[in-house]
């Protein structure tokens, strides 16, 4: 544990629920963990005890990737957690594959409704059917023009037409919308959605005052900083602005909130750990800036600067997003200036 997290409580300590299984970590909620073929090897999913229209049953919140482990570790929650009771709705914070890559599974398995924001129902439907910020030809291209120029590494991305779509194979084609601020009654308590952006396009957090919980889904995880990326289909984007001020909304919140990430371990500390998050932030800022005082700076030029670790190529196109992110942050304030070079690079510089 590092430093910054040994600020955060806890309460479960390292005890995991094992794969199949469900821990309970307040009442009528349930963690199940499922593996990811990732460096971020897990996400974390939650099931709610509840009625609908006089029906027992339970809420799914998030699903993992489409693959054939997770269904298999589905089934053994279904066969050995629910109870003899069925799943009545999926709920899915956001669009990225690891949350709604098996939503269309579980619709159909259960005839259960999906709620979604409409931005990320349709983000999703998009992507599914495309390569939209993932890979492909467009996002070669785009992460070319910040500077990364390795032949091999810009063959792979285009090489990735399949990359969301292999993990999100089709969604599921109707939802109820969920929106900031909307009341949802699940198992007789409420539940109050709180949109965040920059990380997703319309990220929905769920909080119950009654429980005092938090499923904070991926905007605010308690070891790593969540990815903020600019993306090809929306190149002049500012999503760091968005995230820190969407982070900003949970402050609000009662202090001894029990957080529910989609990646860690449940916390309390949340007001602790989104100053933690403004100050990394601030602290990759001061170095960017720093960095492109000394000479004008493309993303790629950035990457070290940001990372201090070799990447690998999956991890380097996130990383290049969260460069760009970095930069146009700085840009949008105005305290850089952005060109384009003769081999058609955006560089950054400091404004004297």
């Amino acid at each position: 544990m590092n430093a910054l997290e040994a600020r955060l409580e806890y309460p479960f300590g390292d005890t995991l629920p094992a794969p199949g299984t469900t821990l309970e970590v307040a009442p009528g909620v349930r963690w199940i963990r499922m593996a990811l073929p990732f460096a971020l090897d897990h996400i974390n999913l939650w099931l709610l005890r509840d009625e609908i229209d006089g029906r027992a049953g339970w809420t799914v919140v998030d699903c993992c990737i489409s693959r054939e482990e997770a269904q298999a570790q589905w089934e053994e929650v279904f066969a050995t957690q629910l109870e003899g009771l069925p799943i009545l709705r999926v709920i899915v914070t956001h669009m990225h594959p690891d949350h709604i890559g098996l939503a269309w599974w579980l619709c159909e398995r259960w005839n259960a409704p999906l709620w979604i924001s409409a931005t990320d129902f349709n983000a999703a439907r998009l992507a599914s059917q495309s390569t939209t910020g993932f890979g492909g030809a467009a996002a070669a291209d785009f992460f070319a023009s910040h500077g990364l120029t390795d032949p091999e590494s810009l063959e792979k991305i285009r090489a990735r037409a399949s990359y969301y779509p292999g993990m999100v194979p089709k969604v599921p084609p109707r939802f109820r919308r969920l929106q900031d601020g909307d009341r949802v009654a699940i198992g007789g308590r409420t539940w109050r959605c709180i949109s965040g952006y920059g990380h997703a396009p319309e990220h929905i957090s769920l909080f119950c005052e009654e429980l005092q919980v938090l499923i904070s889904g991926d905007m605010l995880l308690p070891r790593i900083s969540t990815n903020v990326s600019v993306y090809d289909v929306e190149p002049e984007s500012d999503p760091l602005r968005l995230f820190l001020a969407s982070i900003d909304r949970f402050d609000a919140l009662p202090e001894g909130t029990l957080a529910l990430p989609s990646h860690g371990k449940p916390f309390r500390g949340i007001h602790e750990r989104v100053k933690q998050l403004h100050d990394h932030h601030d602290e990759r800022l001061a170095e960017v800036v720093e960095a492109c005082s000394a000479g004008a700076k493309s993303a790629a030029d950035v990457l070290p600067v940001l990372f201090k670790r070799a990447l690998d190529l999956h991890q380097t196109t996130f990383a290049m997003g969260e460069s760009v992110a970095h930069l146009h942050a700085l840009w949008h304030e105005g305290r850089l200036a952005r060109a384009r070079d003769a081999d058609g690079v955006w560089r950054f510089q400091s404004v004297k």
